[in-house]
């Protein structure tokens, strides 16, 4: 079972146009179109949230590095 033809489609818009009627359409393709809009922001919005978590692990890692690199220094100098 593929994607519906040109027959399918007309009939599939005929029947909606029948249930819902012509003045009531309009603004059932506007609500699709801002829900579809605010799930594009909240996906975005959440990739954002995503890089900045990484980028403060990747902070937070470098910053471990550092401290770990001077740590050992300072132990080998009070060895010597």
């Amino acid at each position: 079972m593929g994607m519906p033809g040109g027959m399918e489609w007309i009939l599939i818009a005929l029947v909606v146009l029948l249930l819902f009627g012509g003045k009531k359409i309009p603004e059932l393709a506007k609500g699709l179109g801002s829900g579809i809009k605010n799930f594009k922001n909240a996906v975005k919005e959440d990739e954002k949230e995503e890089e900045e978590v990484a980028k403060a692990d990747k902070a937070d890692e470098i910053e471990d590095k550092k401290t770990n690199t001077t740590s050992v220094d300072t132990e080998d100098s009070k060895k010597a």
